[in-house]
């Protein structure tokens, strides 16, 4: 009897990639193809929405010419994209408006600010579970409703759609028959209320944002429709949709409350399961994290703007060689940084920080710098930034002594091992570093009943390797206090003191 097997479609930040899982998490065959952002204005990023989705209808092929598969045999599909990020459509074309307004672009600072000074900013947090900042989708539908010619009447007239990009491909995978999105995703756009489960009518009557343009909000292993026939003759249904952090946090079987991941792709997220209840911690969002089987879990999350994109603009705006395979080699030449620090705050900082004004920053550059020495402070960077994050949550009375983690930048040794060091954690990094797309296709064959319970899932997730801390105390606390002086210098926000160490 032949396997059934899963398509994962799973819109990153910068790549399409579409993957065969022969579940539980084989993936067999894959295809990725680059979506380049367009910046117009400094400080703005936008993308071209039928580029995203001529890459999808691509990479579905490819990934099937990969695993060399008769495509009958894909029982179902599952959707994950990257969050916030807004595209607005006209429903009888199906075209887009206007290019699609991405998470990191500041275009919408001045109505995030005219928010503030009104006092509706403060409505969003206890709402939803978010921030007033131009990050979060809201803010995004707005500047569409008021700077496309003609776009506000024609949507309070019913004509246009707008969704994050799990809501546009799911429209085109299916023809235009559905509109749809689920809660993981909905709940990142600061219009979503996390008590209500729905989208806050209140809120988007104050916010301008008639409810008409909005998805229907469906539970994350619900029917989302079939694919359609042109794309797949057997029209398999699509079973999953879920937002990329949450679905990595899925793949990695993140199920028991407490538990914490951390992605590093081009930003790095880190997220803790709260279990049946949202809880909101200082610096952190909260949002939902997936409804399967009825159920509604939530999390806390740390969004790092700037992770693996410090390397790769280093590489490519500042044309240092920097290849990713040469990374490790470079940053392992030398002990240690030697006093650079580079803040990547290229769009800001966010968790826990939540500084949009701040711009980026190395200090410490001496006559002895070398190449090896920035590379090495760029690496550090990512892992000093997930420590922000979790002595938050310690302050806040979460325990963490253990994390999972994921993404292409984990397949460094030198992170992973400073992650250790720096938070105090014990590192596992999974034997699959892409589990955001193997929780799609986890979340799609549980809806299908190929995956039994969530006990199948955490039985088939193992580490490839496990990092403990190595350096002392005394050393991790010298190198944390000269990243929080740098912080001091670049953020227009007080950074925290240094309140002793965990162990």
């Amino acid at each position: 009897m032949t396997t059934p097997l899963i398509l994962a479609i799973d819109a990153g930040s910068s790549s399409l990639r579409t993957t065969v899982v022969e579940l539980p998490d084989r993936i067999i065959g894959d295809a990725r193809d680059t979506v380049p952002w367009k910046h117009p204005n400094p400080g703005w990023a936008e993308l071209d929405p039928s580029a995203l989705w001529r890459a999808t209808a691509q990479t579905i092929v490819g990934a099937l010419n990969s695993a060399g598969v008769d495509p009958a045999n894909i029982a179902g599909v599952g959707i994950t994209s990257h969050r916030e990020t807004v595209v607005m459509w006209d429903r009888a074309t199906g075209e887009p408006i206007h290019d699609a307004v991405v998470w990191i672009s500041k275009q919408t600072d001045s109505i995030v600010e005219g928010w503030e000074s009104s006092g509706i900013g403060a409505q969003f947090r206890p709402r939803t579970g978010l921030r007033n900042d131009s990050y979060f989708s809201a803010a995004k539908v707005v500047w569409l409703l008021d700077n496309v010619p003609g776009a506000r009447a024609r949507a309070e007239r019913g004509e246009l759609a707008i969704g994050t990009p799990d809501c546009w491909l799911l429209w085109n995978l299916t023809g235009g028959e559905v509109h749809a999105t689920d809660p993981s995703c909905a709940s990142r756009t600061n219009l979503f209320n996390l008590e209500q489960q729905a989208w806050d009518h209140e809120l988007c009557a104050i916010l301008g944002i008639p409810l008409s343009v909005l998805p229907e909000v469906r539970p994350s292993d619900g029917d989302f429709g079939q694919v359609r026939a042109d794309l797949l003759a057997h029209r398999p249904p699509i079973r999953a949709v879920v937002a990329d952090q949450q679905s990595s946090m899925f793949g990695q079987a993140c199920f028991a409350e407490g538990a914490v991941k951390h992605t590093f792709g081009t930003a790095g997220v880190l997220t803790v399961t709260t279990g049946a209840q949202p809880r909101l911690y200082d610096g952190l969002t909260s949002s939902v994290a997936w409804n399967v089987r009825g159920n509604t879990v939530f999390q806390a999350e740390g969004v790092v703007f700037h992770s693996g994109q410090t390397l790769s603009l280093m590489r490519e705006k500042w044309q240092l060689p920097v290849a990713p395979a040469d990374v490790d080699a470079l940053a392992w030449a030398v002990p240690d940084s030697g006093g650079v620090y580079l803040v990547p705050a290229f769009g800001g900082m966010a968790a826990p920080w939540w500084d949009r004004s701040a711009s980026a920053s190395v200090t410490g550059i001496t006559l002895e710098t070398t190449l090896q020495h920035l590379v090495r402070a760029a690496v550090e960077s990512m892992a000093f930034q997930v420590v922000d994050i979790v002595e938050e949550l310690r302050r806040s009375g979460l325990t963490v002594e253990q994390m999972k983690v994921d993404g292409g930048g984990a397949a460094s040794n030198l992170l992973c091992q400073l992650v250790a060091d720096l938070a105090r954690v014990h590192v596992d990094r999974s034997h699959e570093l892409e589990r955001t797309s193997l929780g799609a296709a986890l979340i799609a064959g549980t809806a299908l009943g190929l995956i039994a319970d969530l006990d199948e899932v955490s039985a088939a997730w193992s580490a490839d390797a496990a990092f403990e801390p190595l350096i002392t105390l005394d050393r991790r606390d010298t190198l944390y206090a000269g990243w929080n002086a740098a912080l001091a210098r670049t953020l227009s926000v007080s950074t925290h003191t240094l309140e002793g160490s965990t162990s």
